[in-house]
């Protein structure tokens, strides 16, 4: 093809005075041409940002333009940067500019994943004219349930990392540069990712010296101040927009993704609440075994396969045929195709279908059994619904946290998922602190796609206290295999804008949610369940004081005796999603 022109750090105004700078490329021949535009805040001359979004040359010989721009305060661009608030209004103009240039057809969309996804849905909720197509992989629908919080406790491994790798240490030399710091300090915050353990123990959270004693990144702060779903967070929740939401969305998450239930959302919302016609029939969804930076499904415990690679589920190349219907008007054949594509676990293959959740779907109950000893002898799980049996104890101590074990999470060593997707649970159900509840072995194949979510019928003598539970698959070696994790802070029982304590002793019926898998257990795996109550670092610890997020230390923190009950009038029970064949 003919050669690339490549424009550096072009200048970008934003409606307050601030200048971003882009990077745009596009064929030195021909034009004007339609544009893919990715915004992050990770830097945009690091092309390996770009293989989770868009190739810049691959889309260049494709027929596209393509902009890749630093987000506000971050690396090239001017301005000061906080996670989100920007993103809407900067989005838009940004939009709006590269829609007015001589090199573009009129026709924008945007591309990437995680905060990159961010920065493509908060512009769509102010409805560029421009922009005709988003293409959001891993990412949310709101920053405060499933991004920063779950269940209503704080996702203190990746809150904590994602600052210390993404944000401070560049913050912190820019404020060098300034004089508002020393020159010595975006070292120090770098280097501190190699002592994060120390750093995820420390107490209380509200006091960390790293952070509070920096300007790099007040916001973390800021986060643990509003514990609650409040008018801080509503203000930039997707799931509050989608009525003003114009364009079509191809949706990409992952099954041990830490932001899957958002990407779900998005999908199963727009398809309804969608601002146009185009926009709601135009969602795709493609579900794959990933985890949170770990685009394929090669995992520590558990391979799916060479065809989970990023590369091979070949997610650019989907890309562009989106961006083909929706930005050059090709009638491809894209809307006669079902659309939903996921991967299905266990029978390790990929799967078309015409909705989420299946239509066909049998929401099933998995009921608790146990002498009164699932957590030394274990219990049991079944279709059949208790009736009068004793209930199980476990002392929940918070200076002693039942540890995360991958699932969806989003720790160090990220890249490698050394700690995320389907790892063997044994060492940790073997704790005390954790029951568990096990199937008889299948003696035919079960598959569960869909929605998981546990109910919880329970007591504790603490005033505030968490519950988690986990849907595993047992080998018949005895590998217990994380599928999906949930967790719920009991003061947010009724809503994560209405915290209130519980009363020691008292019977509380909780909803747990497990956000969702796609998974096969094959005959001679077993079903099984457990219950406790923490998975450090991935959530930070509750200690069971039922004061505010943050302010407590070592001292303050109490045990609490837990009891799950399941009887016929409290049947605790998981709810599945089968999918019969």
């Amino acid at each position: 093809m003919a050669r690339i022109l490549i424009d550096r750090n072009v200048s970008v105004p934003m409606r307050d005075g601030v200048v971003l700078a882009a990077d745009v490329y596009r064929p030195d021949v021909g034009g004007p041409w339609p544009v893919i535009l990715s915004r992050l805040p990770y830097n945009k001359d690091d092309l390996a940002m770009h293989m989770e979004a868009i190739h810049p040359v691959r889309a260049v010989e494709a027929g596209y333009a393509v902009v890749l721009q630093d987000t506000r305060g971050r690396y090239q661009s001017g301005g000061d940067f906080y996670p989100f608030v920007h993103e809407a209004a900067d989005g838009y103009d940004t939009v709006e500019w590269v829609g007015a240039q001589p090199w573009c057809s009129g026709s924008v969309g945007m591309v990437g994943a995680s905060y990159f996804g961010a920065t493509q849905w908060l512009a769509a909720t102010q409805q560029p004219p421009h922009l005709k197509a988003i293409f959001p992989m891993v990412t949310s629908s709101e920053y405060y349930e499933g991004w920063t919080y779950q269940g209503g406790a704080f996702q203190l491994g990746f809150a904590l990392l994602w600052v210390l790798t993404g944000f401070a240490p560049d913050t912190a030399s820019r404020l060098a540069k300034a004089g508002v710091t020393d020159a010595d300090e975006a070292l120090r915050l770098a280097a501190a990712v190699d002592d994060i353990d120390r750093l995820y123990r420390h107490q209380p959270l509200a006091s960390l010296p790293l952070l509070r004693d920096s300007q790099a990144a007040r916001y973390y702060f800021d986060w643990l101040a509003h514990a609650a779903n409040d008018a801080y967070w509503q203000q930039i929740a997707i799931n509050r927009q989608y009525d003003r939401i114009l364009a079509p969305a191809y949706n990409v998450g992952g099954w041990y993704d830490i932001f899957l239930k958002g990407t779900l959302e998005n999908y199963t919302r727009m398809r309804v609440e969608g601002g146009s016609e185009a926009a709601r029939s135009g969602q795709r969804l493609l579900l794959a075994p990933w985890a949170h930076g770990k685009l394929h499904g090669d995992y520590a415990d558990l391979s799916f396969g060479i065809d989970t690679a990023f590369d091979l589920v070949d997610a650019h190349g989907r890309a562009l045929r989106f961006f083909d219907r929706y930005l050059k008007g090709i009638d491809n054949g894209l809307e006669q195709e079902p659309p939903v594509r996921l991967y299905v676990m266990g029978e390790n293959r990929w799967r078309d279908e015409w909705e989420w959740p299946l239509a066909r779907t049998q929401y099933i109950p998995w009921f608790l059994h146990s002498d009164g000893a699932a957590n030394t002898s274990g219990g049991t799980l079944s279709p059949v619904m208790p009736d009068s049996e004793p209930i199980d104890l476990y002392l929940f101590d918070p200076r002693q946290p039942a540890p995360t074990v991958g699932g969806p999470a989003f720790l160090p060593g990220l890249r490698l998922a050394a700690n995320a997707g389907p790892r063997d649970q044994r060492e940790v159900e073997a704790r005390a602190d954790v029951l568990t509840y096990t199937s008889t072995p299948m003696t035919e194949p079960l598959e569960v796609t869909g929605l998981v979510s546990f109910e919880l019928w329970a007591t504790s003598t603490a005033v505030d206290t968490d519950w988690v539970v986990k849907l595993c698959d047992v080998a018949p070696d005895g590998a217990s295999r994380i599928l999906c994790e949930g967790i719920l802070r009991a003061r947010f029982r009724a809503g994560f804008e209405t915290p209130s304590p519980i009363t020691p002793g008292k019977v509380y019926h909780y909803t747990v949610d497990l956000v969702a898998t796609s998974h096969v257990f094959l005959p001679g795996h077993s079903l099984r369940v457990d219950v406790t109550s923490s998975s450090w670092p991935r959530f930070d610890i509750n200690p069971n004081t039922g004061r505010p997020l943050g302010v407590d230390g070592p001292a303050d923190v109490r045990p609490a005796l837990q009891a799950v009950l399941h009887t016929n009038n409290y049947p605790s029970h998981i709810v599945l999603p089968v999918i019969p064949h």
